[in-house]
């Protein structure tokens, strides 16, 4: 059954339930206020025909019998008796004894009694007299109210059976009407496939719990994308940058092999495919480096790091493995500049950074500053190196792109990609200053927390 279907079917029953047990309420109170005029009607009869026939003395039975038909509405199957002391029918005159001698003696006891016998309604009373003590008793059956009940009855059945079927209809109007936009999150998710992972189903300003799922699901998107993204980066950069390699080992194995040669030629045929293997290696650590950086960046775990003591560890760790100054600037007035990030990714950001400073200022000091922009924490790293030409800033985040080989230095082109892709993990930016003209100055802008 179709979610639609089950909200109709369960508001429905709801809204029946309640409507069925209003209508039985309502019934059976109409009912009960029936039974209860009418044993009022049943009592008034008893006291007037007390009235009639035991204070009226100087009047005869006939005429008092013509008064009571004349003037006393008669009610269905109506039957009155007047019992004296004896329990014996009196003043009507009809001597039939038709209730027992314990009906009569339970009302001369409890002075007044009402019950139902089946479909009739009985009341007694007790009344006492200058003539003696009597008892009264009359019954009824009360068809009128019966009739009107089943009217009422149904009535109710019929309005019950519309009123289901208008909040049947209306329900299914409105679970179709709320479920829309899941109908249509629905439509937009078979539009994904792996040729358009880019594709996200739209989210509103609703806070339902729809929009909820569209938001999950285009955060599930995201990551998906990634894990695409990066298999064809691996796939792609493998194949590219692998082949070139290779193909020298080939062609310089296929030369070697091709005639005799001396120990030396074969020597430096030897150098030549180790310095291609050497290579390889590096490719391959690279690219192994980049797929883990892109799982960890699937997989980031962010918390409160504070900026100036991540610093200072960076310094001193420099200073101990290599030896090698960090001049660091702290120009924040807060006391604990925090921001929301990975720690260890932040670290290799940084170092892969600072790595970069010192190879191409040939080990000189490398400047840090901490600042503060509007709402970001500022990190200015400065090298002594000969800078970075402005055509060429963009092209240094990019993968495998190195200008190592310029200053006499090997590297895979694979540090700043990746700074680039943690930072914007991070919400913020990496940028070059283009203000510097001799040294390289790269700018990392980071959310405050």
């Amino acid at each position: 059954m179709k979610i639609k279907d089950r909200i109709a079917l369960y508001f429905t029953l709801i809204s029946t339930s309640m409507l069925f047990a209003v209508l039985c309420v309502v019934y059976f109170t109409f009912m009960k206020f029936l039974e209860a005029d009418f044993f009022e009607r049943l009592t008034d009869r008893t006291m007037v025909t007390a009235k009639l026939y035991l204070e009226a003395d100087e009047i005869s039975r006939d005429a008092l019998n013509d008064v009571r038909h004349k003037y006393l509405q008669k009610l269905n199957g109506e039957v009155t008796r007047i019992y004296d002391y004896k329990n014996r029918a009196t003043f009507i005159g009809d001597t039939t004894q038709y209730w027992t001698k314990a009906t009569i003696d339970q009302v001369r006891k409890r002075k007044q009694i009402k019950y139902t016998d089946g479909e009739r309604q009985v009341v007694g009373i007790y009344y006492k007299d200058n003539q003696g003590d009597f008892v009264i008793l009359a019954s009824a059956s009360d068809q009128g109210s019966h009739n009107r009940l089943t009217k009422l009855l149904r009535i109710m059945i019929f309005v019950f059976i519309i009123i289901s079927l208008v909040v049947l209809i209306l329900s299914r109007w409105i679970a179709e009407k709320m479920l829309k936009p899941l109908k249509k999150f629905m439509l937009e998710v078979k539009q994904i496939g792996s040729e358009n992972m880019e594709f996200r189903v739209e989210e509103t300003d609703t806070k339902d719990e729809i929009n909820l799922i569209a938001k999950s699901f285009n955060h599930l998107m995201n990551e998906l994308e990634q894990a695409f993204i990066l298999q064809k980066t691996f796939v792609a950069n493998a194949s590219h940058e692998l082949r070139t390699p290779v193909t020298r080992i080939m062609m310089a194995t296929e030369l070697a092999l091709s005639k005799n040669r001396d120990a030396e030629a074969y020597q430096k045929v030897i150098y030549s495919i180790l310095d291609d293997a050497e290579k390889m290696d590096h490719i391959i650590t690279g690219l192994l480096t980049l797929a883990k950086m892109d799982m960890e960046l699937l997989n980031a775990q962010l918390s409160p790091i504070r900026l100036d003591q991540l610093l200072f560890k960076i310094q001193a760790e420099w200073k101990q493995r290599k030896n090698l100054a960090i001049e660091f600037v702290n120009d924040l007035s807060e006391a604990h500049p925090q921001v929301l990030a990975n720690e260890i990714l932040l670290q290799i950001v940084l170092d892969n950074i600072f790595s970069n400073a010192f190879k191409f200022s040939n080990q000189q000091n490398v400047g840090c500053k901490l600042t503060q922009s509007d709402e970001n924490f500022v990190i200015e790293i400065i090298d002594q190196g000969p800078g970075i030409p402005l055509m060429e800033q963009e092209e240094v985040f990019k993968p495998f792109y190195t200008r190592s080989a310029a200053v006499g230095q090997k590297g895979e082109g694979m540090g700043l990609y990746m700074a680039q892709k943690i930072i914007t993990l991070f919400k913020g930016k990496i940028e070059i200053s283009a203000s510097k003209e001799y040294k390289s100055v790269f700018i990392i802008s980071i959310p405050q927390l």
